[in-house]
C-alpha cells in the first residue's frame, strides 16, 4: 500500500513541477512579493521629488515659521510680482502668496501659483503647516505663553515601548501585527490555491476516464492520499523557493535602493536649486529627510531582532501542511462527486465558509490576539490555521499551540475518513447530478 501511494505522490509531484506554469509562477511570484515591499519604500524616498516653494508673506505671521519637511524647501521672496516672474522662469516649483488679513480677528488668505499642477501631497503638507502656525499663535496669545516655552511644549514626545515581563525583551507591536496579518492571509491564499488544484486534478482524471485505469490496480483511498500528498510537496517546494528568492531579491534591491537614495540626495545638493535658496536650508533639509528614513529603519530593525522568526516559520509550515491536508481531502471528495467544475459550485459554500471566517477573523482580531474569540477560533480545526498564525507572533502559550495542532491533526484524520467514503463511490460515478442527500447515502455505505 505504501509503495503505491509513493508512486502516485511521485507522479503528481513530477508532473506538476515540470509544468511551465509552475516554473513561471515560482520565478514571478518572488518578484511580485519583493516589489510590494520595495516599490512603496522607493517611491516614498526618492529625493528628486522635493519641491521648492517661494513664500511671499504679507501678513508677517508665517515669517520663518514654515519648516523644510515633507520634501518641501521654503525660501522667502520679497514681492509677489518678482516671485511670479521667477516661477515662470522655472526658479521655483510653487509660489505661496499669503495676503494680509482685513482685520486682526480675520485669518489671512493663502494663494498658490504654479506652472505645473501639483498633486495633493505638497498642498496638504503646506496647508497643515499654515494651520499649525495659526493655531499655535492663537494658543500663545490666549494663554500668554512665550515662544521659548511654547517650543518646549511642542518638543515634548513620549515613546511607549512594549516589554515582556517574563523575558525582559522589548517587542514591536506594530511589526508583530503586520507579521500576524500577513501570515494569516498567506496561509489562506496557499490553502485555497493548492486545494483547488487537488479538486481540479480529480475532476480532470475523472472526466478523461484515466481514473478507471488507475483504480483497477490502486485503491481509491490510495489515489486520494497520493494526490493530496503529492500536491502538498509541490506546495512546499514552491513555498521554500518563494522564501529564498524573495529574501534574495529584497536584500539586493534594498542595498541598491539605499545607495540610490544617497546618490539622489547628493545630486540635488549640486543642482541649480542651491543657488536659488539659502544653502543652509538645503543642507539641513537633506540630512533631515535621510535621518527620518534611518530612524524608521532603525526602529524596524530593533523590533525585528526580538521576534522569534524560527518559531513563526516552523508554525507556518505546520499549519500550512495540516490545514491543507484537512481541506484538500474535502476538496478531493467534492471533485470526485461531480463530472465538471461547474457542478462544484453547490458544494463550495460549506467548504469556503469556515475558510472565510478564519480569514476575516485573522484581519478583525489582530488588534486583540489574546481575546476569548481569537483563542476559541484558534482551536477549531477549520479556522485555526489562519487565526493561530495571526496570534503566534504575539506569544502564545506552548499548551495552546500543542492543543491547537493536536485538534487540527485530529480534524484532518476525521475529514479524510469522511472524504474517503465519498471519494471511493464518487470517483466512478458518471452522468448523475449529485446533491447533499446523495452524499449522505455514500457516507453510510
Amino acid at each position: 500500500m505504501k509503495s503505491k501511494i509513493l508512486l502516485i505522490i511521485r507522479r503528481e509531484y513530477l508532473t506538476r513541477v515540470k509544468k511551465k506554469s509552475f516554473i513561471i509562477m515560482t520565478l514571478l511570484a518572488p518578484v511580485l512579493f519583493a516589489a510590494i515591499v520595495i516599490v512603496p519604500i522607493g517611491l516614498m524616498n526618492v529625493a528628486t521629488d522635493s519641491k521648492t516653494v517661494a513664500i511671499v508673506d504679507e501678513s508677517g505671521i508665517f515669517q520663518d515659521r514654515l519648516e523644510n519637511k515633507d520634501k518641501l524647501v521654503f525660501t522667502r521672496v520679497e514681492g509677489i510680482d518678482i516671485a511670479k516672474d521667477q516661477l515662470k522662469d522655472g526658479a521655483y516649483d510653487l509660489v505661496l502668496h499669503i495676503e494680509k488679513a482685513d482685520s486682526a480677528e480675520a485669518n489671512p488668505v493663502a494663494l498658490f501659483f504654479h506652472r505645473k499642477q501639483p498633486g495633493m501631497d505638497p498642498i496638504n503638507a503646506i496647508e497643515k503647516q499654515l494651520q499649525d502656525v495659526l493655531q499655535n499663535r492663537l494658543l500663545m496669545q490666549a494663554h500668554q505663553i512665550t515662544t521659548e516655552d511654547f517650543n518646549k511644549i511642542k518638543a515634548v514626545r513620549i515613546n511607549v515601548r512594549a516589554q515582556d515581563v517574563r523575558t525582559g525583551e522589548e517587542s514591536s507591536v506594530a511589526i508583530k501585527t503586520g507579521i500576524g496579518f500577513i501570515s494569516g492571509i498567506l496561509l489562506f491564499m496557499f490553502v485555497i490555491l493548492f486545494c483547488t488544484q487537488v479538486m481540479q486534478g480529480v475532476i480532470e482524471e475523472k472526466s478523461n476516464r484515466i481514473i478507471e485505469v488507475i483504480v483497477s490496480s490502486v485503491k481509491p483511498f490510495q489515489i486520494m492520499m497520493g494526490k493530496i500528498l503529492g500536491i502538498a510537496m509541490v506546495g512546499l517546494t514552491q513555498f521554500v523557493l518563494w522564501i529564498v528568492l524573495t529574501f534574495g531579491i529584497v536584500t539586493v534591491a534594498g542595498i541598491a535602493l539605499s545607495s540610490t537614495i544617497t546618490e539622489s540626495a547628493a545630486a540635488i545638493q549640486n543642482t541649480g536649486i542651491q543657488s536659488m535658496i539659502d544653502t543652509d536650508q538645503l543642507a539641513e533639509q537633506m540630512p533631515m529627510q535621510m535621518s527620518a528614513t534611518v530612524d524608521v529603519f532603525s526602529k524596524l530593525m530593533s523590533g525585528v531582532e526580538n521576534i522569534n522568526f524560527t518559531l513563526i516559520i516552523i508554525m507556518f509550515l505546520i499549519y500550512f501542511i495540516c490545514g491543507y491536508l484537512l481541506y484538500a481531502a474535502l476538496f478531493a471528495a467534492v471533485g470526485s462527486a461531480v463530472d465538471n467544475e461547474a457542478d462544484t459550485q453547490q458544494f463550495m459554500a460549506p467548504l469556503m465558509a469556515p475558510l472565510m471566517i478564519g480569514y476575516m477573523a485573522a484581519i478583525m482580531l489582530v488588534g486583540n490576539p489574546h481575546g476569548s474569540v481569537a483563542v476559541w477560533l484558534s482551536m477549531i480545526p477549520f479556522t485555526s490555521p489562519m487565526v493561530m498564525m495571526m496570534r503566534v507572533g504575539f506569544g502564545v502559550p506552548a499548551w495552546e499551540l500543542a492543543l491547537s495542532v493536536g485538534l487540527l491533526v485530529a480534524g484532518f484524520i476525521l475529514t479524510t475518513w469522511f472524504a474517503a467514503k465519498i471519494y471511493r463511490v464518487g470517483i466512478l460515478m458518471y452522468g448523475k447530478k449529485i446533491n447533499y442527500k446523495e452524499l449522505w447515502k455514500w457516507l453510510r455505505y
